[in-house]
């Protein structure tokens, strides 16, 4: 049996627009991942949580988690439409973009 990374699920999410379901804090989370980062050595992931009770659409932002923070990620077979703002830019100047789904 082999182990997918964290990394390589989260990437395979991200390029098939998927949903990734996965365990921060102790609570299940599902995700939409928008971009995989580097900042000081670590790895993050800018992601929308679908579930979520935002005040209107328009609120929608993506959080940054921690790679090392998410546990047990599975990428799912629901597909998810990237934010319509979303453009790929960083939240830090200094951090460097691994990888990110396509801004059409």
């Amino acid at each position: 049996m082999t182990t997918v990374s964290p990394e390589r699920s989260i990437i395979e999410a991200i390029a098939l627009k998927r949903l990734i379901v996965a365990i921060y804090n102790g609570s299940e989370m599902e995700l939409a991942p928008h971009q995989l980062f580097e900042r000081h050595g670590d790895l993050f992931v800018s992601a929308l949580n679908p579930r979520k009770n935002w005040r209107s659409d328009e609120e929608r932002r993506l959080g940054h988690f921690k790679v090392d923070g998410l546990s047990n990620i599975s990428v799912t077979e629901e597909g998810f439409e990237p934010l319509p703002n979303f453009d790929g830019s960083l939240p830090r100047p200094d951090d460097k973009q691994l990888f990110a789904v396509g801004t059409d």
